[in-house]
């Protein structure tokens, strides 16, 4: 957490607060949140004078372009990472990490408490695909073009692994965690454990529609609050409330009544109907 609809929540609120904002430096009160470049001032340096163009998503990245010559600011919330636009005069919250000062005494302020957020800065003369690994060997977005059947249906086929564990990994697919690997396949019948060499056609075609069903229908209520996540005005997202499975273990399955469980899949929590999922 957060996950692809959080982090496209904040993507799209910060287009809405931030775009064609000029930054006018900023303070890094704990350093070892910039992961590029290693020099806390160059990373504010780089960053003074310019101004964000637009945010992008990738996976779960966030990525801003900056104005001609500044390059991109990137940024990934890992568990509990929050971008808020304030006030400056707000007073810090206990966790605050990160401040970019903008006009009108605006500032975005990066807040996370477990401290595995990590932001960027890479100039022009780079790609963020040449500085933020992860980013390089991300699988397709959800939404793109690339993530069909017959893409997902190929990667599958030779991964003797539960198709759970599967969905998380992002070289696969971007921007899955486990609250919507579990929710769609609850949403496309099939049982968490099950193999990956073992679905057939029609159950990957079910899953692939279930993935970006589920994705969409969180975007739209704003993500997922269950523990840290706030969008950029420090709003709760409200998806967590319409949730089929996750988090509901020992309530009854809104479709069967039948009993939810939960087990644990290669060091994960897996939420599911043992009767719609069987």
């Amino acid at each position: 957490m957060p996950e692809l609809p959080e982090v496209e929540t904040v993507r799209r609120g910060l287009n809405e607060l931030t775009q064609n904002q000029q930054i006018e430096g900023g303070d890094v009160l704990l350093a070892r949140t910039i992961a590029h470049p290693s020099s806390i001032n160059d990373f504010i340096a780089g960053l003074k004078g310019s101004k964000i163009i637009q945010w992008q998503r990738k996976g779960k990245y966030l990525l801003a372009e900056l104005s001609p010559g500044f390059g991109w600011l990137g940024v990934h919330l890992r568990m509990t990472g929050q971008l808020l636009w304030l006030q400056q005069n707000e007073p810090l919250q206990k966790h605050t990490r990160v401040r970019l000062f903008f006009a009108q005494n605006q500032e975005l302020r990066f807040v996370d408490q477990r401290t595995f957020g990590k932001m960027w800065w890479i100039p022009a003369s780079e790609t963020p695909e040449s500085v933020i690994s992860g980013v390089k060997k991300l699988g397709p977005d959800p939404f793109s073009s690339e993530f069909t059947v017959e893409y997902l249906a190929e990667k599958l086929k030779n991964r003797r692994r539960s198709i759970k564990t599967a969905l998380l990994d992002q070289e696969l697919i971007a921007g899955i965690g486990n609250i919507y690997a579990d929710e769609a396949l609850f949403l496309s019948k099939i049982s968490p454990t099950t193999l990956c060499t073992a679905l057939s056609k029609e159950q990957i075609s079910r899953l692939r529609d279930a993935i970006i069903q589920v994705l969409q229908t969180s975007i739209e209520a704003g993500g997922t609050t269950f523990s840290n996540f706030l969008n950029v005005q420090g709003i709760n997202g409200n998806y967590g409330g319409v949730a089929w499975v996750y988090n509901r273990n020992g309530e009854p399955c809104k479709i069967c009544g039948s009993v939810l469980g939960r087990i644990k899949l290669a060091g994960r929590s897996a939420h599911f109907c043992p009767q719609c999922q069987s």
